[in-house]
């Protein structure tokens, strides 16, 4: 695990623009930044890297994300909330957080 503490904005509702034009899945997302709320790293919150989170829905989106989007290849991933759904951004996606491990 890389993160042995909490993102500093969990339980905080961020903007979030998805790299690559917008989410599929999420509403307005192709007009600008939504609303995202934040619960923590994925590593910090599982326990294991994204990479090797198989099987999850919400892995397996970032994964097809990150492959056709760009997103660097690292574990600067946060799972959060659009809505009821769950979804994993890149910390890059996150609008001004300028937050960092």
């Amino acid at each position: 695990m890389e993160h042995e503490a909490q993102h500093p904005q969990a339980g905080q509702t961020v903007q979030v623009e998805f790299r690559g034009g917008g989410h599929p899945q999420v509403e307005g997302s192709a007009d600008g930044p939504v609303d995202f709320v934040v619960e923590d790293w994925w590593d910090h919150l599982t326990g294991k890297s994204w990479m090797f989170s198989d099987g999850n829905p919400a892995v397996i989106d970032y994964s097809i994300r990150s492959g056709m989007n760009g997103l660097p290849t690292d574990n600067e991933v946060v799972y959060g909330k659009v809505g009821a759904f769950g979804y994993l951004v890149h910390v890059d996606e996150i609008v001004g957080s300028g937050v960092t491990a």
